[in-house]
């Protein structure tokens, strides 16, 4: 079969957009496990974090399924809804747009650009769920926010949450970020263990200034990324929680990948909601030749390249200055 794709990415963190809604395709679990082993593949294939399928939604302008590059799927994805939601919006010619995903339907709208003329989206990360027992977490108590776990660090102080994907984060200094811990920490928790028994998303934090934040991940089913939209969204949130961060006003955060702004919501008593506002950039368009059961055995049959790439090396560029002056230089 032809299969049409998108390469594009939110902060460097990168995908592959597949189009079932209006493309007619109709993949198996197993086609679309298949699928993003072969294609997300860097050495064998054109390489990618996850694929993104967008489906038709009964309720909803379309839905979003995403499988990451070891063919796991993922409840969400904060950098891949922006990708997404470009792709959405475009094609059907709407500003404002409401996307189904695993967990809940979530609100994108078109913003102004975070950098000069770099197509730019608002998503909303959403549910915040605090209960261990979501994430899952195997620990003798219903909540963790910064208070430590010596089973896997007798340095740091660890935050828990789900948005909706579970997310272990811990504000570290520039020693830390430099270290080795975030590896070790996150290949225990990503391997066998008794604390995370589905795996956990690591992201080590650090502050910048008052209303700014450097964040770094390692992705469950992925690895160290670029970025992490649903970290990122996170970790602003653990920060308003501590008093480094103001709900309600905007938290720059930088990444390996470049930067994102996060608004943090305070919508009642315990209850949350954050605007991850960043960019949704198109590498390439792409038609391969492929068979299902064999899809690493696929053939580019035509390719498109836009010249997004180019903008966006200006903010990578920008980022890149902050946090090496901010974070690598200061240590």
């Amino acid at each position: 079969m032809n299969l049409n794709l998108i390469k594009c990415h939110g902060s460097g963190n990168d995908f592959l957009l597949i189009d079932e809604m209006t493309h007619g395709y109709e993949f198996s679990e197993g086609a679309r496990q298949n699928l993003a082993l072969a294609l997300c593949d860097r050495k064998s294939g054109p390489g990618a974090d996850g694929i993104l399928f967008v489906l038709a939604s009964e309720r909803c302008d379309a839905e979003m399924r995403v499988f990451n590059a070891d063919g796991s799927e993922a409840s969400m994805c904060g950098n891949g809804l922006r990708c997404v939601g470009r792709y959405v919006c475009e094609l059907l010619d709407k500003p404002r747009i409401v996307i189904q995903t695993m967990k809940a339907d979530l609100h994108v709208s078109q913003q102004e650009a975070i950098y000069e003329n770099i197509p730019t989206y608002n998503v909303e990360i959403s549910p915040v769920l605090f209960d261990l027992n979501e994430l899952p977490m195997n620990m003798e108590r219903k909540t963790l926010l910064n208070e430590s776990l010596p089973e896997i660090s007798d340095r740091l102080t660890f935050s828990a949450l789900a948005v909706p994907n579970p997310h272990l984060i811990s504000v570290v200094s520039t020693e830390h970020i430099l270290s080795n811990e975030q590896k070790t920490i996150s290949e225990t928790v990503n391997g066998p263990n008794n604390l995370f028994p589905d795996g956990v998303n690591v992201s080590f934090v650090h502050p910048l200034e008052r209303g700014a934040i450097y964040v770094r991940t390692f992705e469950r089913g992925v690895g160290f990324t670029n970025a992490c939209g649903t970290a990122m969204s996170a970790s602003s949130l653990v920060t308003c929680l501590l008093g480094q961060n103001d709900f309600g006003k905007e938290i720059d955060v930088y990444n390996n990948g470049g930067k994102v702004r996060v608004v943090v919501n305070q919508l009642g008593e315990g209850h949350y909601s954050m605007e991850l506002i960043g960019n949704a950039t198109y590498l390439y368009q792409s038609q391969i030749e492929l068979s299902i059961k064999h899809p690493e055995s696929y053939r580019e049959v035509s390719r498109i390249d836009f010249t997004e790439e180019g903008t966006y090396e200006l903010l990578q560029n920008h980022a890149k200055s902050i946090v090496d002056n901010k974070v690598f230089l200061t240590a």
